[in-house]
């Protein structure tokens, strides 16, 4: 498809320089229609100043919405079943957000009759893989226009002037603006570039946003009992809660306590490392507490067939497969897991630390005391069974120890 094949193309749309330049870059380049996509998706940041914006540039239709319900019910709750961590450490804030947006801009392009999708993901980076597997993976004959591989504003100087030329709004900060690239939603908010392009810089502490430092943080600790429900945050402290509210609601106490900063040093899937710093405070919250009600309910091959299971799920979702088969097989497998995951976790949250001090089920506890227990068990386990279990899985490393 050519430039002059495309009539319609609906943007995923900030409202920020880079956004707002690629709308009018489009309408210039392609003289097509631009339908604009603003999603809410708990950033903490008013979108609705996108629509004047979008105005501004002559654009009719200009969608924006509210998917902060969606955004934890379907991606982040059902990713936390999992246990999702890439390569250790990250928590998937900004990969698990970019399957929605990509699901809504394929939506908003077959309600207009669009023939295109368009994003202002850089070709550097992992969202444009993110965005363009979603859509193709929804869309099979989408056309994509990505910009930022076409383009020749590839500083910010040239973007500057572009916004100049054309008369497009540049938002003009009071104070002093941060020098990195921030993506935010329900899960974290990420912070690149600027001094963390050297990964031996420390970040400057006014940088963080969301909590405060653990040395900063109060020296009373915060108890919260989580209550779950097939492997779901259904109520805290007793209350009954949505799956958006208990995000914003940890974001706030685990902010409060200094929980959830991490500084990775990450493997693209574009092949190259990058160095990035996140808040998670619910996310860390929530991951202490799930492994926590598992352990007392989860058989253990299960829960050590999720473990194994866990490392390729969420790379799947780090390089952008979250609709691919693979993913939605192994998300039925982990589903299906977590039908007895009931019961509810206590939690003590102190100057950065997530501390299990409690945990129970009282109908899918696995946790037999009698048979645990350290004094008289009163026949509930027979010690000497043990003796021929032993010998038997010493077999082959007797046998062995007899050849050398």
């Amino acid at each position: 498809m050519s430039h002059t094949d495309v009539k319609k193309v609906v943007l995923a749309y900030s409202g920020g320089l880079d956004t707002s330049i690629i709308a009018k870059w489009l309408q210039d380049e392609y003289h097509c229609e631009v339908v604009t996509f603003t999603a809410d998706i708990g950033q903490g940041e008013e979108v609705e100043p996108a629509r004047l914006k979008a105005e501004a540039m002559g654009i009719k239709d200009i969608y924006i919405e509210d998917l902060c319900d969606e955004y934890a019910r379907d991606y982040v709750f059902p990713m936390f079943r999992a246990n999702a961590v890439y390569e250790g450490e990250y928590l998937l804030g900004t990969s698990i957000a970019r399957p929605l947006i990509a699901k809504r801009l394929i939506e908003i392009a077959n309600d207009t009759g669009a023939d295109a999708v368009s994003h202002g993901a850089t070709g550097k980076g992992n969202d444009q893989v993110r965005f363009e597997l979603g859509a193709y993976a929804l869309k099979p004959d989408v056309q994509i226009i990505a910009p930022w591989r076409e383009w020749d504003l590839n500083s910010r100087e040239k973007l500057m002037a572009y916004a100049e030329q054309h008369n497009i709004a540049v938002e003009q900060k009071r104070g002093k603006k941060s020098p990195y690239s921030m993506d935010a939603n329900l899960l974290h908010i990420s912070y690149e570039g600027d001094i963390l392009e050297d990964p031996w810089a420390e970040p400057e502490p006014e940088m963080w946003r969301w909590t405060v430092s653990p040395e900063q943080a109060p020296d009373q600790a915060l108890y919260l009992e989580l209550t779950y429900q097939a492997g779901d945050i259904v109520a805290i402290d007793g209350h009954e809660v949505s799956p958006a509210e208990v995000m914003r609601h940890l974001n706030k106490v685990g902010g409060e306590n200094g929980i959830g900063r991490d500084d990775i040093v990450e493997n693209r899937y574009v092949g190259m490392k990058s160095r990035g710093c996140y808040e998670t405070p619910a996310g860390t919250i929530m991951l202490k507490a799930h492994r926590a009600i598992e352990s007392i309910t989860l058989d253990r091959e299960v829960a050590h067939l999720k473990d194994e299971l866990m490392p390729r799920y969420a790379t799947l979702i780090y390089n952008g497969y979250w609709w691919s088969p693979e993913r939605e097989m192994m998300q039925a497998m982990i589903d299906a897991s977590q039908a007895r995951v009931n019961g509810v976790v206590r939690l003590k949250l102190y100057k950065g630390n997530v501390v299990v001090v409690g945990r129970q089920s009282q109908s899918d506890s696995l946790f037999d005391a009698n048979i645990a227990t350290f004094e008289d068990d009163a026949g509930s386990y027979n010690q000497q069974d043990a003796e021929g279990f032993i010998k038997l899985n010493a077999l082959r490393l007797r046998i062995a120890a007899k050849k050398r």
